[in-house]
């Protein structure tokens, strides 16, 4: 999935909640004001990647409005499904209801949908993809697995749960790129960071650097609420997103070095993590609530003569 040389696709992985949505709208924002062609794809099912850029207006679905037209005989154009502010243009794939339908598959037929509008020819600098990292499933999984991008971003914060998604990401680059794939992990940006350095920590021994480090301060978390992008020549903020965007465009994919899970936990003190927990091996009389009584045995025994 390729549209021109010279165009760079990203795909952006996370756990969900940890902010992909806030920094996407926020990078593609500065990229369109530094003079490049910008293209924001929304992959997840909550369909929130575009809220922020659009003031916190839902954007119409591809799958939906595909589904829709498709009903009324109708053929799905570029205005149905992707809208532009300030310079960023953007849509959302969006996903099926819940338990109606696999979210994968949906990936599936949004990118089906958008190489039938013309995907390939298609002039952008830059396509972003935003793409939930916690979903294992072979749909979430297609940027990498069939090399739809040049390199991944991962987005983490200075928890587990985040590193341990980033980790599956790397893992998933690894295995390809020993399949033959040529995707790779540019870096990771550290949202919410609270200083306390685990994200960094994890980076560095992955083999991948840190693009940017997006403070825990309540002006952002605040703006951020408020659908207001911070992400703005001049502004506050504006110097973070810069950076982030120049390390964008220049950071080379890199094959990265996925840890272990005590590798992980390492990363924590064992206060946070309970890693000095031990492992007891329960036996029957603990799963019986009672001491268990002998079992009859069809072993023949053959007394003595």
């Amino acid at each position: 999935m390729s549209t021109t040389k010279e165009t760079q696709i990203i795909a952006i992985y996370g756990k969900g909640g940890i902010g992909k949505s806030f920094t996407l709208a926020n990078l593609s924002y500065m990229m369109a004001q530094q003079g490049r062609k910008v293209l924001l794809i929304g992959c997840d099912p909550k369909s929130d990647t575009t809220s922020l850029l659009f003031g916190g207006k839902s954007c119409p679905t591809i799958i939906e409005t595909s589904s829709r037209k498709k009903l009324a005989g109708e053929e799905v154009k570029i205005g149905d499904v992707c809208f532009k502010r300030d310079g960023v243009y953007a849509m959302e794939l969006g996903g099926p209801e819940v338990g109606r339908g696999c979210g994968g598959r949906g990936i599936i037929h949004g990118f089906e949908t958008l190489e039938k509008l013309g995907f390939h020819d298609w002039g952008f600098d830059f396509v972003l993809l935003d793409f939930l990292g916690d979903v294992v499933c072979g749909g979430f999984g297609l940027p990498i697995a069939r090399d739809m991008c040049q390199k991944v971003i991962v987005v983490a914060s200075n928890d587990l749960q985040s590193l341990y998604v980033a980790n599956n990401v790397c893992s998933a680059v690894q295995y390809f790129r020993q399949l033959g794939g040529n995707v790779g992990v540019a870096g990771m940006v550290i949202n919410k960071d609270d200083g306390t350095g685990e994200a960094k920590a994890f980076a560095s021994n992955a083999g991948i650097p840190v693009l940017a480090a997006i403070p825990a301060h309540e002006d952002i978390r605040r703006k951020s609420a408020s659908y207001d992008i911070i992400g703005k020549p001049g502004g506050e903020w504006g110097p973070l997103f810069e950076g982030l965007s120049e390390q964008v465009a220049i950071a080379p994919p890199l094959q990265p070095k996925p840890q272990t899970q005590d590798e992980l936990l390492g990363l924590f003190s064992s206060e946070a993590v309970g890693r000095d927990v031990k492992l007891l091996p329960a036996n029957e009389t603990d799963m019986l609530g009672r001491t268990p009584e002998p079992k009859p045995s069809f072993e023949v025994i053959y007394q003595e003569a």
